[in-house]
């Protein structure tokens, strides 16, 4: 049978395209929409409701959905559903999950530096810990974290609160013989300076904890205060709208081995969608502190707040101990606690 050229045409170009396909598998897969998995251990809700922490990976997830073109699909794995919040870190290190949202502090056994992501008393207000991204230790920072396969998407940072079964918490006189959850090595010096007995809980267990007594004092996040419902058992509440001696960062994370798989233009999508969550991470950290306010004193709960006069009497006690700690430990710890100390505003 006569094959006519054009159709002698189709076959060569075929066989072509064919060819190149086994020799570069890569241009097959390039055009296939591709998965970025989100883990973190807040619970489950949608966009518009819920935990903000998880809000925040749905918006993420619908944002850079919309702007690829479906390209980059995102799954939120919320509720330690993917991956416990203790092995969240380190799978994405070893290159087993793509993202997460989680305290920085988790990493410190491997990554001493983020120890000061959640130092007593370094940062005094969202304005002072805003600046950290563009500063010399948001870049010591950020360093730290991509030489081990992390990358920061969306800085967030949460101030908290602290719940007592008794009077308030506002000078470290008032932690003396007081059972208070611990919260990483740096904040539990400053506890134990100030005569406090450290209990080392999980989240979940906090509620119980301090219903039968193996807590007094709990000092967390004004999100997690309010997820725990302590208004139920606490007797007195200092909140974060004033002075917070507890600043956490909790930023959204990606590894730094996926997002240089992403192409440019998908890495500048998955960069400025992150930056652009954080007026929101902002907005609602704020809010939480306000609410715990109000929550706790319609439950009949003391709300006060923390001054800038008793704030200092903390941070005097914590450069004595934690920080002081942190600069002998840390290598380069000292130029690391000048570098944080300096975006502080008086």
């Amino acid at each position: 049978m006569k094959i006519s050229p054009c159709r002698r045409l189709g076959h060569a170009f075929a066989a072509l395209t064919l060819l190149a396909l086994v020799l570069c598998p890569r241009v097959a897969v390039a055009q296939e929409p591709k998965l970025l998995r989100i883990a973190h251990q807040f619970a489950a809700g949608t966009a518009d409701e819920g935990d903000f922490r998880d809000r925040l990976t749905r918006k993420f997830a619908a944002e850079v959905e919309k702007r690829t073109e479906g390209q980059l699909n995102v799954a939120v794995y919320a509720n330690n559903g993917l991956f416990r919040s203790d092995v969240q870190l380190p799978a994405m290190q070893h290159g087993l999950l793509d993202m997460t949202l989680v305290p920085l502090v988790y990493a410190a056994k491997e990554i001493p530096e983020v120890n000061l992501t959640l130092m007593p008393a370094l940062v005094a207000s969202y304005d002072d810990a805003a600046r950290w991204k563009e500063s010399a230790i948001g870049k010591d920072l950020s360093a730290a974290l991509e030489a081990h396969n992390m990358k920061v998407l969306t800085w967030i940072w949460q101030a908290g609160g602290i719940v007592s079964r008794d009077k308030p918490v506002l000078l470290p006189a008032d932690l003396k013989g007081k059972k208070i959850r611990g919260a990483g090595a740096q904040m539990d010096r400053l506890w134990k300076a100030a005569g406090g007995v450290i209990v080392n809980l999980p989240s979940e267990e906090l509620s119980a904890a301090m219903r039968n007594k193996k807590l007094d004092v709990v000092v967390t996040s004004s999100t997690t205060l309010l997820a725990s419902r302590l208004q139920d058992c606490g007797k007195s509440v200092t909140t974060a709208r004033d002075k917070s001696i507890w600043f956490l960062c909790e930023p959204l994370l990606i590894s730094k081995a996926r997002f240089d798989a992403l192409s440019p233009e998908q890495q500048t999508v998955v960069t400025e969608v992150g930056a652009s969550l954080e007026a929101f991470a902002l907005e609602r950290a704020k809010a939480d502190d306000q609410e715990l306010a109000e929550v706790f004193e319609k439950a009949g709960v003391k709300v006060v707040d923390m001054n800038a006069e008793q704030f200092e009497k903390w941070r005097a006690l914590a450069k004595t101990t934690a920080w002081a700690d942190f600069a002998k430990s840390v290598p380069n710890g000292a130029a690391l606690i000048e570098h944080a100390a300096a975006v502080t505003v008086k």
